[in-house]
This record gives structure tokens, C-alpha cells and sequence, in this order.
């Protein structure tokens, strides 16, 4: 069996890969590189000259392979080299008539526990997503506190002081809390946040901080008195392990759509698991992602809990069929062949190419660029 065909899609707001063997089987895997989904189709066109005619069974060989036909790194490279090896697992999967998970060492757990992305912008109206949350079953509640990047820092806390009050109050005890920031504070305002929301027990606060520094989000995880998560732009077991060495977070993001696939994020799993640190897998871009994020959770003993967005389940993603579904807070695995996930070819021209990434960059007040501390 041999790779014979490999077909690039822009889909909404992102980049697909189809690869076909010679036998007719086929894989899916889609790039979390949402920000330059062109550049990381003009990479998997490259990878083509390599993999055409290949063995698709040979995945870890594959993997480094692409990734180091070239001295180069980043994160157009490994969204690109993921998602060419998430479609090569699903190939395996169907070759041998298998679910990817029990390809990967079988399963740990039956179902996978979802975070739902939610929330409010009023502490009324957050008060009421949280309840409705938990009524249809989810367990944990994930949403963004911060919503002006340019107000003075005793508004920006008490803002979302008031957020976080009041989903705690609508959800109640049972419901775990996240709070994502999308990396829009620096160390110190950070830490001043964390300590605000301390008495809300939150399940933990993810991403505070830019991402340019791995020594920066290690010490302002150790400095801080709630659990940190880190990781949903990170890349490699290098970054990983540097990050955990440090003294970094209790809780890592990896998403498989960019961190090398499934074969990558399996050994990021191994190494948080060696310093006792639960992975909460990283995804909002839809059906593909989740299906590959969920056939890895099932099998780390390591999985706390899987992002998800009810965008999931709206009709423009009838492109992707599945073979998963949400029940209420979970999602069941799966049983059959591969990821189960089939592009609907007839309906792709009805997702048109959408990019995520406007050009637009938030400047302060005084019009400096606002990430630049």
C-alpha cells in the first residue's frame, strides 16, 4: 500500500489534507494553525515530493521525516506535519479495522469528559449560561473574564471578579471553572488577577500570559497561588519539557492540530504525566480536530477534561461526517475504523475560505501595540 494522492482544502477558517492510497483507503487530518492555514498548505504541497508513493503505515518514520527535511521550525511546520500524520493514523485505523485509540494502547476511559466554551459578557447573563451549563450536563465551564485590555487594572479585576462570582453562583459547587485570558496580560497583572479569583477555586487559569517566553510562563506559574495552564501554541517535547522543568503549570494544553499529531502529543502526554501533570487538550476549530483530540484523551491516563464548542454541532460543519456524538457533558468513543470523520465533498464548496486572522493587531490608547509587554 502506497500513498497515491494527497488533496489541500481551505475549509472555513482553516486548512484540511486528504491523502489517498493505491488501495483506495483514505485519511483526514486538519492544521490548528489557523492563523496561516496558506502557508501551511504551500508546506504539505512540499511534503508532497516525499510522500507520494510511500508506505502510509511507516507514521513515526514519516513524521521525522518532514519534520527535518529542512533546518527549519515553527508553527506552520508542525501544523503542517500534524496534520499529515493525523490523516496517516486514520489510514492505519481503516487498514487494520480499528478505532485510532485502540491503535494507540486502547482505551483508558469509555467517554471523554468536555469543557464546554460559554459564558457571558454580564454577570446576570453568566449567572444563567452557567446554570443552563450544567443543566444540559456538562461539568466544567471555560469563558473569558477580560474583555478590555486598556482599562485601569482595579476595573479590568473587578470585571472579572464579577464574572467569575457570578458563574460560580449559577453553576454551583459541582461545576469546574477555567478562565482564558488568550494571553492578553503581562507577569504582574496576571499574578494580580490570579489573586483576586483565588477564593472562586478555580479549576485552573490558562494562557495569562504572551507566549514569547517558556521561563516567563514557568515562573509566573510557580508565582502564582491557582493552577496555571500552558501549551496550546507550544510545538514540540522540547517546549514541553523545558516548560515542566522550569517549574511550570499543573495542567498542559497540547492540541494535536499543532504540537505533531498524534504521534507527538502522545510523548508531550508521557512527559507531563512523569511530573504528575494533567493534560487538558486544546481545540475549538471543529468535528476533524475533536475527533483526532478525542481518540488521544482516550488513551492518557494523564486526560482531565476535552475543550469543546457547541459550534461543533452547527450545520455548516455537515462538511465533516462523524461517527462521534456528544452526550450531554461527554462524548462516547467511537467505535469504528479510523478517526470517523469523511469529508463531504459535495458540501465543501458550500464552507468557502474564511480567514481567522483579520491583519489586526490591539493597540493601547497611546496606539502602541498592546501584546508588546
Amino acid at each position: 500500500m502506497k500513498i497515491d494522492r494527497i488533496e489541500s482544502f481551505l475549509i472555513g477558517g482553516g486548512y484540511v489534507v486528504r491523502l489517498t492510497t493505491d488501495t483506495g483507503l483514505t485519511g483526514v487530518g486538519q492544521t490548528a494553525c489557523w492563523g496561516y492555514p496558506e502557508a501551511v498548505s504551500s508546506i504539505v504541497t512540499a511534503f508532497e515530493r516525499y510522500l507520494i508513493g510511500q508506505d502510509p503505515l511507516r507514521i513515526e518514520h514519516h513524521w521525522q521525516h518532514l519534520y527535518r527535511m529542512s533546518p527549519f521550525r515553527g508553527t506552520a511546520l508542525s501544523g503542517a506535519v500534524s496534520a499529515i500524520d493525523i490523516a496517516l493514523w486514520d489510514i492505519k485505523g481503516k487498514h487494520y479495522q480499528a478505532p485510532v485509540w485502540d491503535l494507540l494502547g486502547g482505551r483508558c476511559r469509555d467517554k471523554i469528559r468536555l469543557h464546554l466554551l460559554g459564558g457571558a459578557g454580564t454577570p446576570d447573563a453568566m449567572i444563567t449560561a452557567a446554570r443552563e451549563t450544567v443543566e444540559e450536563g456538562f461539568t466544567a465551564l471555560k469563558f473569558d473574564p477580560v474583555h478590555h485590555i486598556d482599562t485601569g487594572i482595579d476595573r479590568m479585576v473587578k470585571t472579572a471578579v464579577d464574572l467569575v462570582a457570578a458563574a460560580r453562583e449559577g453553576g454551583g459547587p459541582d461545576l469546574d471553572i477555567i478562565i482564558e485570558v488568550h494571553r492578553k496580560l503581562t507577569p504582574m497583572t496576571a499574578l494580580t488577577l490570579a489573586e483576586a479569583l483565588a477564593p472562586f477555586n478555580l479549576y485552573f487559569f490558562e494562557d495569562p500570559i504572551q507566549i514569547d517566553s517558556i521561563q516567563t510562563q514557568s515562573e509566573v506559574a510557580r508565582r502564582s497561588n491557582v493552577p496555571m495552564g500552558n501549551g496550546e501554541r507550544l510545538t514540540t517535547i522540547w517546549e514541553f519539557r523545558e516548560l515542566l522543568e522550569s517549574g511550570g503549570p499543573q495542567y498542559v494544553r497540547p492540541d494535536v492540530g499543532l504540537a505533531g499529531g498524534l504521534s507527538h502529543c502522545r510523548k508531550i502526554a508521557a512527559i507531563a504525566e512523569s511530573y504528575h501533570c494533567a493534560v487538558v487538550t486544546h481545540n475549538f476549530l471543529g468535528p476533524l480536530l475533536t475527533a483526532a483530540s478525542i481518540h488521544l484523551d482516550a488513551t492518557i491516563p494523564n486526560f482531565i477534561t476535552q475543550e469543546y464548542s457547541k459550534r461543533d454541532e452547527d450545520e455548516v460543519n455537515a462538511v465533516y461526517r462523524c461517527a462521534h456524538r456528544r452526550e450531554g457533558g461527554y462524548i462516547p468513543l467511537p467505535e469504528v475504523p479510523g478517526l470517523g470523520v469523511e469529508l463531504v465533498d459535495d458540501l465543501i464548496p458550500q464552507r468557502p475560505f474564511e480567514p481567522m486572522n483579520t491583519g489586526s493587531t490591539p493597540l493601547r490608547e497611546d496606539g502602541s501595540v498592546a501584546y508588546a509587554v
